[in-house]
């Protein structure tokens, strides 16, 4: 099942190594959760793959499984699976995958509207939050879920994204939503859906979608606006200002270099190491193992090559791993067990070197320079006399953007009594509690505002 040359620049035969022989049902027996036996075999597999991490210790991971919106017993049938074959582990955290495959269960009569998809996946997800007892192996499993994630060839041709799309209840026709719809749907359902789960003392869920691996480069920009992570993000090296934004937030990327050494971009071409010297807030990471690794360490892989073929230093390796503690979403207490009590904090301050083995040199020269960026941004940015014309709703999707980041949850964390404090003021405060999140965003609305008063009077 391993990815060969035929795979370059073809996805479509990179799915095909799924189902060998060109037959699906060996891929349903082996590799699927819900079929004649329930999934056992997967299970067992599974439980195998667990007790060797568990075996090493220094190795956490966040499998992904799928639910389709297919149906809306899916969450129950995957939790089932998760909670009878006992795939519980310390080692272990779950990530939900959304493939984006509407025009195919369209095609096959399977739904009637893209309308149908949210309502399959969001809905068992709000009914468990109502009352935990309507799905009581769901509500178990959910403990043990931290994100979401969207799949599927990104190189696929899309229609331009037009400003009036249709409603989901609308969207009958037999072609795929652009991948932004998708994005907008899935991260306005899990706003609420965390609102609400918070609210009730539940865990709640971040959006780390698959991204700029290939296609359209305004993935980037609808990732950007939210997500809280992305996988790949390789396309970021075409668009200068999208990578300087996704410095500025520090919106995490998880790259895998032999995965797209495989499909997309060869391993010498990776902008990996330009985008770690240039401070992004970049890990490394696997991408379907099976395909793409040979030994049962795909991470040991996956670092071992890199240090080889870059060059990188021990220092670099050790900033590399805590940064992928960071952007993961496992829970607080792990975080401070791994990377020291206070890893949210911003720089040195936030290093506990004898647990990350990064310098405070290191983090230092990251912190000064990312702030010194941020300041110049600041110094640039309106004066509150200038802001008094803008709304809130002028910086939708502009101010709020760092609060999916890594660096915002940090700051987040370090303040939250003052937190809880703005929560009592009345919106007019809005702009200057808000704006400090994104010093520039004022100057960004300003310039949108502009220009759509421009193209008014031109007309």
């Amino acid at each position: 099942m391993h990815a060969h040359k035929d795979s370059f620049h073809r996805f479509d035969k990179f799915n095909l190594k799924y189902n060998p022989i060109g037959e699906s049902r060996l891929r349903e027996i082996f590799m699927k959760t819900d079929n004649y036996i329930q999934g056992r075999y997967l299970a067992e597999i599974t439980k195998e793959v667990v007790s060797d991490l568990e075996s090493s210790k220094y190795q956490m991971v966040e499998y992904r499984v799928s639910i389709y919106g297919r149906s809306l017993d899916e969450w129950d049938k995957l939790a089932k699976w998760v909670v009878n074959n006992k795939l519980f582990s310390a080692n272990v955290r779950w990530l939900i995958q959304i493939p984006r495959l509407y025009n195919i269960y369209k095609s096959s009569n399977t739904i009637k509207s893209f309308h149908d998809i949210i309502i399959n996946v969001f809905q068992p997800l709000f009914e468990v939050t109502k009352d935990p007892a309507s799905h009581p192996e769901l509500h178990v499993f959910l403990q043990r879920v931290i994100g979401f994630d969207t799949v599927d060839d990104e190189s696929k041709p899309e229609k331009p994204v037009y400003k009036d799309c249709p409603l989901p209840d609308q969207w009958t026709s037999n072609n795929n939503p652009h991948y932004s719809y998708y994005l907008y749907y899935m991260y306005a359902n899990m706003a609420s859906l965390n609102r609400w789960r918070q609210i009730r003392g539940f865990t709640t869920f971040v959006l780390r979608p698959h991204c700029g691996e290939a296609g359209d480069t305004a993935h980037l920009a609808a990732a950007f606006l939210t997500s809280y992570g992305i996988s790949h993000g390789i396309l970021l090296r075409k668009v200068p200002a999208l990578q300087y934004l996704y410095y500025l937030a520090q919106i995490g990327i998880a790259m895998s270099p032999l995965s797209n050494n495989a499909l997309f971009l060869t391993y010498e071409r990776n902008p990996l190491p330009h985008f770690f010297q240039r401070g992004l807030n970049i890990s490394l990471s696997t991408d379907d193992p099976l395909q793409f690794h040979f030994t049962k360490e795909p991470l040991i892989e996956e670092y071992s090559v890199a240090a080889q073929i870059w060059k990188l230093s021990s220092t670099d390796m050790c900033e590399l791993a805590r940064n992928s503690v960071i952007q993961s979403g496992w829970e607080n207490k792990i975080k401070k067990h791994w990377i020291g009590k206070n890893w949210y904090k911003s720089g040195v301050e936030g290093n506990d070197m004898q647990k990350t083995n990064v310098p405070d040199i290191r983090v230092k020269f990251r912190y000064e320079t990312l702030k010194e960026e941020l300041d110049t941004l600041a110094r640039h940015a309106p004066t509150k006399k200038q802001e008094q014309q803008l709304t809130k709703e002028d910086y939708v999707g502009v101010a709020g953007i760092a609060e999916t980041s890594s660096q915002i949850q940090q700051y987040l964390m370090s303040h939250q009594n003052d937190q809880n404090n703005n929560n009592n003021n009345n919106n007019n405060d809005w702009i200057d509690n808000q704006m400090g999140s994104f010093p520039g965003a004022g100057l960004v609305a300003e310039r949108a505002k502009l220009r759509k008063s421009s193209t008014t009077s031109n007309h």
